[in-house]
């Protein structure tokens, strides 16, 4: 009697394809994976509106380029609770302390003395700051530069109410990434020319580049997930984290050849298998 194959795990992959994302294209990013991921599993796009009402009739929720929460914060809210509640799998796991849960993370590892940007969110901790003509100021809530500020020193101590972060406005030479699927570094892109922060070419990581960006990886503890590491070279020629990205980080596949990106899928695909076999 001849055997079935084995069933295929269900996957539910959230996206919004029609996101204006600045200087990017998220939807042909998720095309080209969602093509790629239905090789080994069978696959599912929905909004992310409409994850909650969706995600109980699959193996795993892959949440992807679903675009920052501020606009249905009320709606995401309510997709962790039920996701935590009814114990699915979602990718990236819900356990995420940086941007998954706001800039505090930001505050957090300047005061542990992290290689960050330095923050402060209260006119009284300006002073451990170091002083410049400008400064940044940004939403703790605030996510793709949404409510980005460059602000003169003289304005500075009336942005200071304990909603914003602050930080110094570095004269960095370049941005760089480093990509990770669960704890394993996948790549890196940087940004050469520091006005065009999306045109990203492959970059080699220097002596202890991948420790510092390991540090942050690291430190968030996500199991099962992708995680974006941004960082700033400053003039001493030091790492700073910018941002750790463990939500749904853009990965900008575009700008690798064929073998890193498939490398990348295989690693995606690797780490969902053993994701939805947990």
């Amino acid at each position: 009697m001849p055997t079935r194959p084995p069933a295929r795990p269900h996957v539910l992959y959230v996206t919004d394809l029609a996101y204006p994302a600045r200087g990017r294209r998220y939807c042909d990013e998720d095309i080209h994976l969602a093509s790629r991921l239905r090789e080994d599993f069978d696959l599912a796009l929905c909004h992310p509106l409409d994850a909650a009402a969706l995600m109980d009739g699959f193996d795993a929720v892959v949440v992807r380029n679903s675009g920052p929460v501020l606009g249905y914060r009320a709606e995401y809210e309510a997709f962790r609770e039920h996701a935590l509640r009814t114990g699915a799998r979602v990718y990236n796991q819900l356990s995420g302390r940086a941007d998954m849960a706001g800039k505090q993370y930001l505050l957090d590892l300047t005061a542990a003395g992290f290689p960050v940007i330095p923050t402060v969110d209260r006119a009284e901790d300006l002073d451990r700051l170091p002083r410049t003509d400008r400064y940044v100021v940004k939403p703790k809530l605030g996510a793709d530069s949404i409510g980005l500020e460059i602000v003169p020193a003289g304005r500075l101590a009336a942005s200071a109410d304990g909603s914003v972060l602050i930080q110094p406005c570095v004269d960095f030479s370049y941005e760089v990434s480093f990509y990770f699927v669960d704890h394993d570094f996948q790549y890196a892109l940087h940004a050469p020319d520091t006005e065009k922060r999306w045109q990203l070419e492959p970059y080699e990581p220097g002596p202890g580049d991948l420790e510092f960006a390991q540090r942050f990886i690291d430190w968030n503890g996500i199991g099962h997930g992708i995680q974006r590491v941004d960082a700033c070279r400053a003039p001493d020629g030091e790492l700073l984290l910018v941002e750790l990205e463990d939500l749904n980080p853009y990965l900008s596949l575009d700008a690798l050849d064929d073998v890193r990106r498939d490398a990348f899928v295989a690693a995606l695909k690797a780490s969902l298998h053993r994701f939805v076999r947990m």
